[in-house]
């Protein structure tokens, strides 16, 4: 559960240093359970969010959040940019059509 509450509060910095525009919360909800959570976000900017967490193996030594989600958003040239992960015991995986592949 340790690893679940690092990587929210590691979400929540990342969601802070965002840079400030005009945007408004279109909709948004969560839904937060002791072995794993779901929200959803959209914003009046284009910006979409899901993502879904599953605690594995909870109360062992091998606990671990298991993550897989997407989000979308305009950059500045105009192109909507989407990405789909997975952040599990592999890592960060994400997947996108402007992101290189090793």
């Amino acid at each position: 559960m340790k690893c679940a509450l690092v990587f929210l509060c590691l979400c929540l910095a990342l969601s802070a240093a965002a840079p400030a525009n005009d945007a408004t919360i279109v909709s948004q909800s969560s839904d937060v359970q002791p072995d794993g959570y779901k929200l959803e976000l959209e914003t009046s900017d284009g910006t979409k969010r899901t993502e879904e967490g599953i605690l594995k193996n909870p109360g062992t030594d091998n606990e671990a959040l298991a993550v897989k989600g997407a989000f979308s958003y305009v950059g500045d040239d105009g192109v909507t940019y989407s990405v789909s992960y997975v952040a599990d015991e592999n890592g960060f995986q994400p997947e996108g059509a402007h992101i290189p592949r090793a």
